[in-house]
């Protein structure tokens, strides 16, 4: 893991993303690029035409001396930072900047238990998520510290669910954390027997020449299992596929990668299929 990006606004969660991003670059001895996108105010932006020089002079001048000071922080010494300040809130610059330095992993923050509250406004970690190549690190909540030992990737191990499994494989392997790969399996809708469960996991792993245990849990939801399997397993971290532009996930059904990133206080990261 070479380059990580870490998009900041000063909030205590995109400190709780920085601080997870910095324990990673440590580790991996990885190159962060913190991405701060200049907010402009209403006064400037709504009464005139362009945005007067002077102001815009000034304004650059205090998000720089505040963007130095959020990164005066003890847990980014001896970690290579590069802050980037862009002059204008547009998400697409995220992917921009991902694939100008070669990123490898986005590390984002989001609040809240009832939907994405993210570092922005609006969804835009959502909206990251869902359109990034890259893997994204979602950190919602406060850590003291963060450990990348354990991971848990849960799938429902359908065929177009590879590529985001080969991902999460090596992923695993990047960090040096165990792997633990889950199916979960539920008394709804898509309820399978144990036979048929075996027969799927057994397809999906020789389809990806995959040498990996697969471990079949039941619980009453998909994503109370997946919650319940990971803290079973002093999960550091979950992983779980993305449909990218068709939304955050629709991962088995409905929107459970969502609420897992919801509701889950431990980190979930995602891979786009």
């Amino acid at each position: 893991m070479k380059n990580i990006i870490v998009p900041v606004d000063f909030s205590v969660q995109s400190e709780m993303a920085l601080k997870a991003a910095a324990a990673l670059a440590k580790k991996k001895d990885s190159e962060l690029f913190v991405l701060h996108m200049l907010e402009l105010p209403p006064s400037i932006t709504g009464t005139v035409d362009y945005i007067p020089a002077v102001q815009m002079v000034h304004l650059m001048k205090v998000t720089e001396d505040r963007f130095a000071k959020f990164l005066s922080k003890p847990y980014l010494k001896d970690v290579k930072v590069t802050p980037i300040i862009k002059h204008f809130k547009v998400l697409s610059e995220i992917s921009d900047v991902a694939e100008k330095h070669d990123v490898d992993l986005i590390v984002m923050g989001s609040n809240g238990t009832d939907g994405l509250e993210e570092i922005f406004i609006g969804s835009n970690t959502e909206r990251v998520v869902r359109n990034s190549d890259v893997p994204v690190l979602v950190i919602k909540g406060v850590h003291e510290t963060f450990k990348f030992e354990h991971f848990v990737f849960a799938s429902d191990f359908k065929e177009e669910s590879i590529p985001a499994a080969k991902r999460a494989v090596a992923f695993a392997d990047m960090l040096g954390a165990e792997l633990k790969m889950v199916y979960i399996n539920t008394p709804a809708d898509a309820f399978l027997s144990t036979e048929d469960t075996y027969k799927r996991i057994s397809k999906f792993l020789n389809v990806a020449r995959m040498g990996k245990e697969v471990d079949i849990y039941n619980d009453y939801s998909v994503e109370k299992g997946i919650l319940n399997y990971a803290e079973t397993n002093a999960a550091d971290i979950i992983g779980i596929p993305t449909h990218g532009r068709r939304g955050l996930s629709h991962f088995f059904m409905g929107s459970i990668g969502e609420d897992i990133a919801n509701h889950s206080k431990i980190p979930v990261v995602t891979f786009k299929i």
